[in-house]
């Protein structure tokens, strides 16, 4: 058994670690709420553009743009978003594993933001054509434009022929989900049920749809990009402050414990001296 000072000595540390849990906990929390509103609030606006999208392309199938062109995947990029930082329980664990799988299963290239997915995929050698990191905690849409111009001259230059975006979709602070999507070339949103009809309708343009695309498609790109940042942020807010619950109960629990082992530890040292106290009284009778 550990001696009484050195149970007091964990115990200290222990409560010293606790009050940082705490302190990040709370800081969690505050950041969550802020990540969390403005995802609400990026939400609309993406769904309404991936409509104006749908519809233009449905109503006018031959219309074309470098951002539609289908060709044969033979380079592909992978654009992965992790967080700068650790201590968020299995966020970033997650979503590099996901990552990892899909490219050894089609092998190909990584833009990284956030340097936990940097340092990861850097370490093993793969091949990272840009990346991202030091992006704060509330992201701003130039960061998002940034990332989004990159991708897209890749594309267009040829450099890649598809361009996945890889990135945790925000449900609570319990759930976040890694998700991949497609990001190029654009696969315009299929018409819902009830928009059917109103892709049947012939519709008039101002100014040509063939410009409406070039203005619109590097938009829904960067506007993608940018929810999927916000997505992110909030998932990881989220499973820090998840994590940061955890590690400050356990600490309560591993207290308890440690306190309990003193207490039967003190009270072995005064049965100790009291047993010999009686016994050096009886020697002198």
């Amino acid at each position: 058994m550990a001696s009484a000072r050195d149970l007091r000595r964990r115990i200290k540390s222990i409560k010293s670690t606790q009050q940082i849990t705490k302190a990040m906990k709370a800081v969690a929390a505050a950041n969550l709420r802020k990540a969390q509103e403005r995802v609400f609030e990026a939400r609309p606006f993406a769904g309404k553009i991936r409509e104006v999208l749908s519809r233009i392309t449905s109503a006018n199938s031959g219309v074309s743009h470098p951002l539609l062109e289908v060709r044969e995947p033979k380079n592909i990029c992978y654009v992965l978003i992790t967080a700068d930082r650790g201590l968020c329980g299995g966020y970033n664990a997650n979503i590099i594993r996901m990552n990892a799988g899909l490219v050894n299963d089609k092998p190909g290239s990584l833009v990284t933001v956030g340097q936990k997915g940097r340092d990861f995929f850097r370490r093993r050698g793969y091949d990272i054509k840009s990346e991202f990191v030091g992006l704060g905690e509330e992201i701003p849409f130039g960061i998002a434009k940034e990332i989004g111009q990159t991708v897209v001259n890749y594309y267009v230059e040829g450099v890649f022929d598809e361009i996945y975006l890889i990135y945790t979709e925000f449900k609570s602070a319990m759930t976040q989900i890694p998700t991949i999507m497609k990001l190029l070339p654009v696969e315009p949103p299929a018409q819902k049920e009830g928009e059917k009809g109103a892709a049947t309708m012939d519709y008039i343009y101002e100014p040509a749809p063939e410009e409406l695309l070039a203005e619109l498609l590097p938009k829904y790109i960067e506007t993608t990009i940018y929810r999927a940042l916000l997505e992110s942020k909030a998932s990881e807010q989220g499973a820090r402050m998840t994590a940061m619950s955890s590690a400050t109960d356990n600490a309560s629990e591993i207290i308890d414990k440690l306190t309990l082992s003193l207490n039967r530890a003190r009270q072995a040292a005064i049965t100790k001296e009291i047993s010999e106290i009686v016994g050096g009284a009886n020697a002198l009778d």
